[in-house]
């Protein structure tokens, strides 16, 4: 490798983490959340905003360390050169990925029960309850055909379906991303708002992996066989 190539590859060796670090810092929101309930939880202090859960512990005490591990290890499936594994050996994506699959569904499916279950909280209305059981029966169905399609050796269509998958679980961070200016510029939100803001939520962060999906797409066809390359 010349002097050259390497200056090249240096800098791009940087970049594909930031990918990963700023999954990871967009997942801090869900996770501060998550450990300050279960602080509450194992406080034993009930109020009434966290009675539900002291009704109800094991669904949010699965939930909420499931979300954690999805977020934080599932960002580094982004990682290209994770992909690849060694001769007789599976990669590190690949080992990773039969954690995230039964830790995502775990997730989505403990936070579907706690949707219908639990009782609405204030600003937490009908509508609010319908998006997270329309995106967390996504997030569900997202994962089961990611795991068909790489059963069936087809892993574009099974990076397509966990990334989209991923895209519903990060989307906890997205949120503040959407609310914050809202609040800046408006105010504080209402039950309708805050149930826009949060679909709205959802809906960025499937548009930002949808592009993703269609760029990736878009490249490797543009992308010469190996067999007609240049020599």
């Amino acid at each position: 490798m010349t002097s050259a190539t390497a200056s090249r590859s240096r800098p791009h060796a940087r970049t594909r983490w930031l990918v990963p670090a700023a999954l990871i810092f967009l997942s801090l929101v869900p996770i501060i959340a998550g450990t300050v309930r279960l602080a509450d939880l194992s406080g034993g202090q009930v109020t009434p905003e966290n009675a539900r859960f002291f009704d109800s512990p094991v669904p949010v005490l699965i939930h909420i360390p499931t979300v954690t591990v999805y977020l934080v290890l599932g960002a580094f499936q982004f990682v290209p050169s994770l992909r690849r594994g060694q001769r007789g050996r599976p990669s590190w994506h690949k080992i990773a990925g039969r954690i995230l699959a039964p830790l995502g569904l775990l997730a989505a499916l403990s936070g579907l029960w706690m949707a219908v279950f639990y009782d609405l909280p204030p600003l937490d209305g009908t509508l609010l309850l319908i998006l997270r059981l329309v995106f967390g029966s996504a997030m569900v169905a997202f994962i089961v055909l990611g795991f068909i399609a790489v059963r069936r050796r087809n892993y574009v269509r099974h990076s397509e379906w966990m990334s989209r998958a991923y895209a519903i679980g990060i989307a906890q961070g997205t949120i503040v991303v959407v609310t914050i200016p809202w609040v800046v510029l408006v105010g504080p939100v209402t039950e309708l708002s805050r149930a826009l803001l949060i679909g709205a939520s959802w809906v960025l962060s499937l548009a930002v992996a949808e592009f993703f999906i269609h760029r990736r797409a878009h490249g490797s066809a543009r992308r010469p066989h190996p067999s007609i390359q240049p020599a």
